[in-house]
């Protein structure tokens, strides 16, 4: 399930991409499949990293115009020369990081000009309801310590020289599975309504049936839980 549309970023063949805050790979195994690429993750958590490599396994193809891999390091300081990467993807990143400003600054550094920048961050209003409801949700070590305001992001992206493109929400679904996870945040998968809910998204998550994915399109500009922000990078650093 991806968050990123890799259509809209224009990703292409022999692009290199890379995916900061990769996680368990999601981004990274959706690029390496979508076309002849050389996909990299970078993450802070090992454990992340592992069961990404785990993953990766069970889409291996015997095609050497595609690669995929991975490295733990920080977004701070990215292990990679200037202008390295046609595309760069930070996906549910950039809320859980105190000086996300120097993130952006190592992403401006290594992405190429004219390359393409995709960031995604939580929906401000669905994500103050998460907020109000749980003071734990977002107070966990690693969680989530700002809420960011569409408007603001893309002036504070586009000061790097950046243009915003494009924008859309996505998984609008996702949103009350949320609430519910908050609201009843001390049982958390343990409640009733918690479990249902799960179910119905894996259950989407395996068939997607064309009514959920109507409501996702029809909910994802409102109530999406995540923003996704596409920018094309100056031709001139």
């Amino acid at each position: 399930m991806q968050t990123v549309n890799f259509e809209k970023a224009g990703l292409k063949a022999g692009d290199k991409i890379l995916d900061l805050g990769c996680g368990e790979g999601r981004h990274t195994i959706g690029a390496y499949i979508h076309d002849q690429v050389q996909a990299v993750g970078v993450d802070l958590g090992f454990k992340d990293l592992q069961i990404s490599v785990e993953r990766t396994a069970q889409f291996k193809v015997d095609d050497q115009s595609r690669s995929i891999g991975y490295a733990q390091t920080n977004g701070l300081s990215l292990p990679f020369a200037d202008d390295t990467f046609d595309k760069v993807v930070c996906s549910e990143v950039l809320e859980h990081i105190p000086n996300y400003y120097g993130v952006l600054a190592e992403i401006k550094r290594v992405l190429k000009p004219g390359g393409i920048f995709v960031a995604s961050v939580p929906r401000a209003w669905p994500e103050k309801i998460c907020w109000a409801f749980s003071d734990a949700y977002h107070r966990v070590p690693g969680g989530h310590i700002r809420i960011f305001h569409a408007p603001s992001l893309i002036k504070e992206i586009e000061a790097f020289d950046m243009q915003c493109f494009d924008r859309h929400g996505a998984h609008s679904l996702h949103v009350p599975y949320w609430w519910l996870r908050c609201m009843f945040y001390k049982s958390g998968d343990n409640n009733p309504l918690v479990k249902a809910y799960h179910k119905l998204l894996v259950w989407d998550l395996m068939k997607r049936p064309k009514i959920t994915q109507w409501f996702e399109k029809l909910f994802d500009p409102i109530m999406g839980k995540s923003v996704v922000f596409y920018f094309k990078n100056g031709d001139k650093k």
